[in-house]
């Protein structure tokens, strides 16, 4: 008996003085699929990767974008991992090789299932050669034949099996699409925190037909055709003042709660850019770092920025709370103003700005000269994802600012 006891209490001590073992993510390629309509599945793909102090940070991949991921919460065998930015987050539960969960947005009280599995770098899988080439331009209708109907333009190219490219709208772009052309079908995908897109369609030489899925929320019909010369309509010519405005005029609140309006000091006989955006927004990001860099690397006392942010947050605060977060992570140096919080309607953010014809997209961005006047208004965002489009923009918009300061106020 007293040999029994010791040994007690050897493996009392023992147990006792062991660490439990805390499992960790295989460092390395990942495959996540969310689980979205009619049994398809939209996947991306991602690396784990380990700091020098052990710290975990993990990379999304679509096509050229790369999002660096470092908001991540391990508790036990549960994970957070939050996309900077945005609020939207996949929390789930873990081994070394899995990761089964939900992408939540709680704002939108939006949940998508999901399945991370380690070891898989392909993005989509093909069971045959791909017998089609979507190389090109392609005239794109979205719910084609309803009131809901609007107008597209398709760039992609690709190699082998593999595609990227992105559709262009008239309110911005779907950013950085990757997929792969699976014998004479289609597949697309980008996930970025706040879009979760996946393009499914059948393809033949001259038109693609198929459908668009935003999640487990929405989807819809569209069809392409091959058109090289095809053209959307101006971006400077779908949003404008009504008849006998030539000025902005608003008063909203910034993170400190402070009114800021056209007409303080701050903003006489300068030119001002101000940006209709919201938080939420990929193409409002991709807008805003072009306007912090672009403040940076033209420092002038006689330019300013202000952005107008609608917010579907459901209360102030938490609307605050996502400014402050995209200014700290972007590096804002100007104002950003809550414009409105609870949702982000467009026809409620024109009643705000009843000198707009409408608000067809967010962004929409406006330059005024330095007697306050609107000179210029451009409706969405051509990010990066559109190559050549985003480039030409990058230069039309430095050449109009230009030509801005250079003229002298008649106040």
């Amino acid at each position: 008996m007293k040999n029994i006891g010791c040994l007690f209490i050897v493996l009392l001590f023992v147990f006792s003085c062991s660490e439990p073992k805390i499992e960790k993510l295989e460092e390395g390629n990942w495959l996540l699929e969310l689980n979205i309509q009619d049994n398809q599945v939209l996947p991306f793909t991602f690396s784990v990767n380990y700091g020098p102090q052990n710290n975990i940070e993990i990379v999304v991949f679509n096509a050229e974008e790369v999002i660096k991921v470092d908001e991540i919460t391990i508790t036990g065998d549960s994970i957070t991992i939050k996309m900077p930015v945005f609020e939207g987050y996949l929390k789930g539960k873990f081994t070394a090789k899995e990761i089964s969960g939900n992408f939540i947005k709680e704002s939108l009280d939006r949940v998508v299932p999901f399945t991370a599995v380690y070891g898989d770098e392909k993005r989509f899988k093909t069971n045959t050669d791909a017998k089609k080439d979507v190389t090109g331009v392609w005239e794109t209708v979205f719910s084609p034949k309803t009131e809901d109907s609007y107008s597209a333009k398709g760039i992609f190219k690709q190699v082998d099996a593999k595609v990227t490219g992105t559709f262009r709208t008239t309110t911005g772009d779907y950013r950085y699409l990757e997929g792969v052309v699976d014998g004479d079908s289609l597949k697309l995908s980008t996930f970025d925190g706040a879009h979760a897109f996946l393009f499914t369609a059948k393809v033949t030489d001259s038109v693609l037909k198929g459908t668009f899925y935003s999640g487990n929320h929405f989807k819809e019909p569209f069809v392409a055709k091959r058109n090289k010369l095809y053209e959307l309509p101006a971006d400077t010519t779908l949003t404008y003042l009504n008849e006998g405005y030539k000025k902005l005029d608003f008063s909203f609140p910034d993170v400190d709660n402070r009114m800021v309006s056209l007409a303080d000091e701050k903003y006489k006989n300068k030119v001002v850019i101000v940006q209709i955006m919201g938080t939420w927004c990929p193409n409002c990001l991709d807008e805003t770092k072009f306007l912090t860099q672009f403040l940076k690397d033209h420092k002038n006392e006689e330019l300013e920025i202000l952005s107008l942010a609608f917010e579907y947050a459901k209360t102030k605060e938490s609307a605050f709370n996502k400014i402050r977060r995209l200014t700290d992570r972007v590096g804002v140096t100007y104002p950003v103003l809550l414009a409105q919080y609870g949702n982000s309607s467009k026809e409620e953010a024109q009643q705000k700005l009843p000198m707009l014809n409408h608000i067809l997209s967010y962004p929409t961005t406006l330059l005024l000269d330095k007697n306050g006047n609107v000179r210029k208004i451009h409706t969405g965002f051509n990010g990066p994802a559109t190559g050549e489009k985003y480039t030409e923009f990058k230069t039309d918009f430095a050449t109009t600012v230009k030509k801005l300061l250079k003229e002298k106020s008649t106040k």
